[in-house]
């Protein structure tokens, strides 16, 4: 990989950007919304910064690299890509999305603040380190903010949800760790860099081999139940409901427009160039369950009641398609039709990460914002006829509805079709059955929106308050930029597209 260096370390600012802004917001009572809001956005204009920073051949740019262990094979190493950088934008949206949905925290506001911006921290560090020890570091830094602010501002089961959430995801990171431990041992190198070009040669193989025998597919399956967790893969998922359920919304926004991702970039970033081989031999199984992930999800989702776990098993299934993507890639391929399709499948991976995340949190959103004008209540059968007294309201959140379900001239279907439209050719029996998560999300849609928005209204909805000025300013760069990259794909696929090519150049299965 080609590295661009760059003069001002624009990486490290992002990253400590928020951290600066925690500690202010911490001790700022009930200003620290404005802090936070300040922050975020200006977390979101360095993003974007970034973005344009990126070399055009799709290699690792901006590069940071200093000494730090080199003994222990530790270095201070950062850089981004097409696909980190577009993580990095969408940690930063999404992050000013839940600060902004925040504004009825009221209990220790500044601990809120403090935690939601450690945890954009830990975002944005895990997405531009490429040294294990480090990136590991934010890893975990994600971790704790994200457990206190389920435990102390969540629903009634707030605590085993926390918990729940808490020994999964440690679990996972036990799992990673000790794989990469062992790859430590054999090579004396954590930089993801490096073991990815001695993976690519096949020296990382042999490596391992000599010091420690034939482990490197226990040590691929290790790396893999760490991610699997995070995304999540079924069966790997049940932490997932409790915890989108009981967080407070602008704390789900978050979880699964941000965290989640987490999982998906590792396996892009660390996993395929680094275990490729062992993932293409296990490339069956873990197809099928990337199927049970899509077709489960959507069926979990249309057998709930509460709007939010309807909307936590549909974004086991959205992300499902990710994970059928990237799997059904990892396999070896010869002539331009299937390199295309390779490619197809990858760019669809990459900018379903980026729409889920927006369109997931924005739907989140709307259901705050349901449960702060009806107390709290927030089942499917406890509305009807919203539209009548509300029709802003139901419209915008129809537009995001929509764009979930994956409508064309939306957002979300661009990188479906892709994803689809790659897989296909490599894999079509798992296409083929995938389908049916498409159908049975268009059923969980379609439901939503006739038991809330449809039907007679009852006598205690009717002056059911639509959104105010505030809300609609603030939720209309969200629904202009799902039209934006819906109508426009190239806006960020021109982008994405020289990072795919180069990935899959360097990967080798």
């Amino acid at each position: 990989m080609n590295e661009l260096a760059t003069g001002f370390p624009i990486l490290t600012f992002l990253t400590v950007l928020p951290l600066a802004g925690a500690a202010i917001a911490l001790f700022a009572g009930k200003h620290a919304r404005g802090v936070a809001l300040l922050t975020s956005l200006a977390c979101l204009v360095v993003a974007l910064v970034v973005w344009t920073l990126l070399p055009a051949d799709g290699s690792i740019g901006l590069v940071e690299l200093h000494p730090w262990a080199p003994s222990i094979g530790i270095d201070y190493h950062l850089g981004v890509d097409g696909l980190g950088a577009l993580m990095l934008v969408l940690s930063a949206i999404v992050t000013l999305m839940s600060v902004d949905a925040s504004h009825r925290v009221h209990h220790m506001p500044g601990l809120f603040y403090g935690l939601i911006l450690i945890l954009e921290s830990g975002l944005f560090g895990s997405f531009t380190a490429l040294n294990f020890f480090q990136w590991f570091l934010f890893w975990e830094l994600s971790l704790i903010p994200a457990f206190f602010l389920i435990k102390l501002w969540g629903g009634q089961r707030r605590g085993p949800a926390a918990t729940q959430f808490f020994i999964y995801t440690m679990a996972g990171s036990v799992a990673l760790l000790l794989s990469f431990l062992a790859i430590f041992l054999a090579t004396g190198s954590m930089d993801f860099v490096q073991l990815a070009a001695m993976a690519a040669s096949g020296t990382l193989s042999r490596m391992v081999t000599a010091h420690l025998g034939a482990v490197m597919p226990w040590l691929a399956i290790g790396v893999l139940a760490g991610f699997a967790v995070k995304v999540p893969l079924v069966p790997f998922h049940t932490w997932l409901p409790a915890a989108y359920a009981e967080a407070p919304s602008p704390v789900t926004m978050l979880l699964t427009g941000g965290m989640s991702k987490m999982g998906v970039y590792g396996l892009l970033r660390i996993a395929l160039p680094i275990f490729g081989v062992q993932i293409a031999a296990m490339r069956t199984p873990l197809l099928v369950l990337a199927v049970i992930t899509v077709v489960m999800g959507a069926w979990a989702a249309a057998a709930q009641k509460d709007l939010k776990r309807v909307f936590a098993y549909s974004s086991v299934n959205h992300l499902g398609y990710c994970l059928l993507g990237i799997f059904a890639l990892a396999v070896p391929v010869y002539g331009p039709a299937a390199q295309a399709s390779q490619a197809a499948a990858l760019n669809g991976v990459i900018l379903q990460m980026f729409n889920h995340g927006i369109t997931a949190a924005a739907i989140f959103w709307f259901i705050a914002m349901i449960q702060f004008r009806t107390g709290g209540l927030r089942g499917i059968n406890d509305f009807g006829g919203l539209r009548k007294p509300a029709p802003v309201l139901a419209g915008l959140m129809g537009i995001v509805l929509f764009s979930s379900l994956g409508l064309p001239g939306l957002n979300s279907f661009v990188s479906e079709f892709l994803i689809f439209r790659g897989v296909f050719p490599l894999a079509w029996v798992a296409a083929t059955v995938s389908i049916l998560g498409l159908l049975v999300t268009a059923i969980v849609i379609l439901t939503v929106i006739q038991k809330v928005f449809s039907g007679p209204v009852p006598e205690h909805w009717k002056n059911f308050p639509d959104l105010h000025h505030s809300e609609r300013m603030a939720l209309a760069p969200v629904i202009g930029l799902m039209f934006l990259v819906g109508l426009a794909p190239r806006l960020i696929l021109d982008t994405i597209n020289p990072t795919v090519v180069n990935l899959l150049a360097h990967w080798r299965f």
